[in-house]
């Protein structure tokens, strides 16, 4: 390849591999699952398992067709299934946890040029898909079985949001003991996750930081009844704001630090924004998605410094 095609150097290289990576992410779900699997049954892991076989094999599929260096086995599609499974209540049909994993993985991932080449999150663009297509598929949440066995119930955000009060405390929430999608319920077990993968390097920490305060500073200032009312704990604990700021953003979209806090901070607006002047109780997948396509920009702005030439050279 020509030297002028990709810029200057030099380039940072590193003995970690794609899969190396995706198995370390993957490992650090495990705690959520199994959080999973305890609030909401074994149906938890079995939706979790189909999501994970259905992506893999559509990758491995896909790309045996067209010719392509075969990558199913990097854990990438692995992770991403999980991720998908993990945005959905436990009532989800498994029909349509399947199509929005062929969706994610063939349209939105492979389509574009596979891992790395994606414009967005693909497990998020499903959730979308089954949001546009079927919404009463992501609506019917259960509470977690510790509480009461098969009652449909409404979110915490979503109940707050309806001005019928949270329902749950605070610790509730943290622990997970609170209805929702299987893998965003417990915080505890998700931050346990972030933090492997933190001390393992593997993650931008400072675009979920900045995510997550972007997004908790903007829903207490606007709060519902006023300047400062917003309920923090609330907004951080009882949603997806963790599973989202932690897992779902936290991409190698940036190198540059500034790059990584913009990016954060851009995704956090958003999702404040739909919190805050829309019916729609959440705005994760909203707000992470649209960062994603204001990456470019976002790029152009916080271009990294070509070591060896001073900034007039460049």
């Amino acid at each position: 390849m020509n030297p002028t095609e990709i810029g200057r150097g030099p380039y940072l290289r590193t003995g970690r591999t794609t899969r190396m990576i995706m198995l370390q992410v993957g490992i650090s779900l495990v705690p959520a699952l199994l959080g999973a699997v305890y609030y909401f049954g074994l149906r938890a892991l079995y939706l979790t398992g189909l999501s994970v076989s259905v992506c893999v094999l559509t990758e491995y599929l896909w790309q045996r067709l067209t010719g392509k260096p075969v990558t199913a086995g990097d854990f990438s599609a692995a992770v991403t299934g999980m991720l998908l499974a993990f945005n959905m209540p436990v009532t989800v049909p498994a029909w349509v946890l399947a199509a929005a994993a062929v969706f994610s993985i063939l349209l939105v991932k492979q389509m574009f040029g596979g891992i790395g080449n994606n414009l967005v999150n693909p497990a998020l663009m499903g959730r979308l898909l089954v949001m546009v297509l079927w919404p009463w598929a992501v609506v019917q949440y259960t509470a977690p079985r510790t509480l009461a066995d098969a009652v449909s119930s409404a979110t915490v955000l979503g109940a707050a949001k309806g001005g019928a009060g949270a329902g749950y405390s605070y610790m509730q929430m943290f622990l997970g003991e609170i209805p929702g999608a299987l893998g965003e319920t417990s915080k505890l077990l998700l931050l346990a996750g972030f933090g492997y993968m933190a001390y393992m390097g593997i993650v931008n920490s400072q675009a979920a930081l900045a995510y997550m305060t972007t997004v908790t500073a903007l829903t207490f200032i606007l709060g519902p009844q006023g300047l400062f009312t917003g309920d923090i704990l609330l907004n951080l604990w009882g949603g997806g704001l963790i599973l989202g700021g932690c897992y779902m953003l936290t991409d190698y979209a940036f190198v540059s630090r500034r790059g990584r806090i913009l990016y954060g901070i851009a995704a956090g607006i958003i999702t404040a924004g739909v919190r805050i002047f829309s019916n729609y109780p959440e705005g994760i997948c909203l707000g992470i998605l649209t960062a994603n396509c204001l990456a470019g920009g976002l790029g152009t702005i916080c271009k990294g410094h070509v070591y060896g030439v001073t900034k007039k050279e460049r």
